[in-house]
């Protein structure tokens, strides 16, 4: 009888695991498009939570007993990842346990499970209707769930629930209610189904409010042990949290440092009748930037502008990559849509692509009037941040050639494994560094490279907030001091983030890392005999996104190496 390969044998594991996977975690496989179980939520319970433990136990072990050393290069980074994903899963489950100490578990949970069905066109919407019953009949489980497991969150997790959960009812009482007057067969089932998912979030948010809220004493901070942990994980590297804080602000100093000599460059043209003052101090170096940027904010789009303004960069990035041949552009279209009301008010654009096994791909550049209940001087602020040479920056990181490029070459890697659990330090490193990149060919002028200057500060103040808030005792007074003084960011702009950096965590830090490895490897391969930058593009996102420790052996091998 033969053998089964080694890897084949890989394969025939990665395949199960995959598919159980999608199967204990439908509304990621509904994110990833995989919509055999779009019907369904996950099992939030206990005992779901022993079947997520046992499998990736199981799966661990069914891992480490395979022979590595007869599987191809390309297996042997997805079987990295696989063990890195699972590894995570099984510390999460130990130690973080958010379903006990998270209600935005459940609400982000519901909202990621309904959202795709109703905005996402994948399939006849007879079939997402569908669908959507099971999902919506399913909420009143995971409200009791909820109700049994929530214990003591921290209370800001508790209030940002809330208000979610207004939105979730919003959702179900009202906002449906188009959707399924073009399913008049299904009609009258969704709507008895959302009544119904209404009242348990109407349960819920008495729950929230009334209950839970007064015993929200946790801690918002990770500890500096569970924070090292995370971060291992979430970078799939080892790292040292301490030595990316120091990296980082010396990275802040020194891009402090280079704004000055750009802002020398844009200032005659702002302010023509006004000389560059002495700058011999760091606070007169500062206090010009400032104001050379202050004079770039005051040149922003408008709610009736900015769709169609982005529109238009988008064109002139594509056609700029093409004139410089920096890397393939791709044959995919990406569409740019008005962002929908209720994602606005955080970013001013960002890519919303297709899950990477969706068969039917749509990638959207979205762009950002701000929300119609703004005042107006908190448009201003937005827009102060957002102007039209930020703009241009924006558009090349999410868009050319940054995430819609990337994820476009990162689709003809065929490795369902590195598709389900891309890399976000590899996929927000590239867009970051594809920023630089335009920036040193002149896209935009110096205008749009001291913006981009400002978003290097911005990575850099993030990884410095991401340690200092949940490996150490930064307060809110000390976060808006280095956003605003330091990175030069709107008191708006800082506000929100002191925000997501208490709700979230590891996550901040991605930016810095993924585009310090990315710009490492950049001047290391620069060196070689024979370096073209197009060639070096090409391959960089050829293998589709792993960790950058993969990365950095896989660019290190011959150019003919095999992929699958």
């Amino acid at each position: 009888m033969p053998t089964t390969s080694p890897a084949r044998a890989f394969d025939d594991l990665a395949a199960r695991f995959l598919a159980e996977y999608l199967r204990l975690e439908p509304v990621r496989a509904t994110e990833a498009g995989a919509h055999a179980h779009d019907a369904t939520w996950p099992d939030v319970t206990v005992a779901g939570d022993r079947a997520r433990r046992a499998f990736a136990e199981s799966t661990l072990a069914a891992l480490a007993a395979l022979p590595k050393d007869g599987l191809d290069e390309p297996r042997r980074v997805d079987a990295k990842i696989l063990d890195n994903q699972l590894r995570y899963r099984l510390f999460a489950a130990e130690e973080l346990r958010e379903l006990d100490t998270s209600p935005l578990a459940y609400t982000g949970l519901i909202g990621d499970g309904l959202d795709p069905l109703v905005t996402r066109d994948f399939a006849p919407i007879e079939a997402r209707m569908a669908s959507l019953l099971g999902r919506l009949q399913g909420i009143p489980a995971i409200v009791e769930a909820a109700r049994k497991r929530l214990a003591h969150p921290a209370r800001l997790v508790t209030e940002t629930a809330i208000e979610q959960n207004r939105g979730l009812i919003a959702l179900c009482e009202a906002d449906l209610g188009a959707t399924f007057a073009k399913v008049p067969a299904q009609r009258t089932e969704l709507e008895a189904a959302a009544r119904r998912a209404t009242s348990a979030l109407r349960e819920l948010q008495a729950f929230l409010e009334k209950d839970l809220l007064a015993r929200s004493d946790g801690d918002f901070r990770l500890g500096a042990t569970r924070f090292a942990k995370k971060l291992g994980f979430e970078l799939d590297d080892d790292v040292d949290p301490a030595e990316i804080v120091r990296g980082a602000r010396a990275l802040l100093a020194r891009t402090q440092e280079e704004m000055v000599a750009t802002a020398r460059e844009v200032a005659p043209a702002l302010t023509p009748a006004r000389p560059v003052p002495r700058l011999d101090t760091a606070a007169e170096k500062k206090a010009f930037v400032k104001a050379v940027l202050d004079a770039c904010a005051a040149d922003h789009p408008t709610d009736a502008t900015i769709v169609s303004e982005g529109r238009r960069l988008l064109a002139e990035a594509t056609a700029f990559v093409r004139a410089h041949d920096l890397v393939r552009v791709p044959d995919e279209p990406c569409g740019v849509i008005e962002m929908p009301e209720y994602r606005r008010g955080v970013a001013v654009a960002y890519c919303d692509a297709s899950g990477p096994l969706e068969q039917k791909q749509e990638t959207f550049y979205a762009i950002s009037p701000t929300p119609a209940g703004w005042s107006a001087p908190r448009v201003a602020s937005f827009y102060r941040e957002y102007n039209r040479a930020m703009l241009a920056d924006l558009t090349v990181h999410e868009a050319m050639p940054g995430h819609f490029l990337q994820i476009m070459h990162a689709n003809r890697f065929r490795s369902h494994v590195r598709a389900v659990f891309s890399s976000g330090p590899f996929v927000e490193g590239w867009a970051v560094y594809a920023e630089g990149v335009m920036a040193a060919h002149g896209f935009g002028g110096p205008r749009v490279r001291l913006q981009r200057q400002k978003m290097v500060l911005r990575l850099a103040a993030n990884a410095i907030l991401d340690h200092e808030t949940h490996a150490g005792a930064m307060d809110e007074g000390a976060a808006i001091a280095l956003m605003t003084q330091e990175a030069f960011q709107e008191e708006g702009e800082a506000i929100g983030k002191w925000k997501r950096a208490r709700l979230t965590s590891a996550q901040l830090t991605t930016y810095y890392f993924g585009f310090t490895e990315m710009t490492k490897l950049r001047a290391e391969h620069e060196k070689r005999p024979g370096f073209r930058e197009r060639t070096y593009h090409d391959r960089l996102l050829s293998f589709g996104s792993p960790a950058m420790r993969h990365v950095r052996e896989l660019m290190a091998g011959p150019a003919d190496a095999p992929t699958r």
